[in-house]
C-alpha cells in the first residue's frame, strides 16, 4: 500500500493494486465536518471502472449519498470498532451528474 497525493484532500490517501483492481482508501473517523465530505469528493474523482474507494468514518456519511448516487454505487458496513466503512465504485453507466464542488453538508454554493 502506498501513500498518494490527492488534490483537495485533508487526510492521507493510500493506493493498493491487487488482481487488476485499484483500491484507494482514507480514514476520516477522527475528523469533523466538513472533512469527511471534502475527502470523499476528492477521492471519488480518482475512480474509474477498475477501482474502488474505501472510506472509514466515525458514522455513516448520510449527507454524501444523495450527492453521488447518480454516478456511484456504495456498500456500507461496520468495522469491529463500530466505525462506518463505505466502499464506493463508479457506475458503468453513470450520468456524470456529480458536482464535486458540492463538498459540504450544508448544500450551499460550494464556494470557498
Amino acid at each position: 500500500m502506498e501513500k498518494i497525493e490527492v488534490l483537495g484532500a485533508t487526510v492521507d490517501f493510500f493506493k493498493e493494486v491487487q488482481d487488476g483492481l485499484t483500491t484507494y482508501s482514507f480514514d476520516t473517523s477522527r475528523c469533523g465536518p466538513p472533512e469527511p465530505m471534502v475527502n470523499a469528493m476528492a477521492g471519488l474523482q480518482l475512480l474509474d471502472e477498475n477501482s474502488q474507494l474505501v472510506m472509514i468514518n466515525h458514522k455513516s456519511p448520510g449527507g454524501l449519498f444523495p450527492k453521488i448516487e447518480a454516478d456511484f454505487d456504495f456498500v456500507e458496513e461496520s468495522t469491529e470498532d463500530g466505525k462506518a466503512k463505505i466502499t464506493f465504485t463508479k457506475k458503468s453507466k453513470g450520468s456524470n451528474a456529480t458536482d464535486f464542488t458540492q463538498n459540504s453538508c450544508s448544500g450551499g454554493t460550494g464556494s470557498h
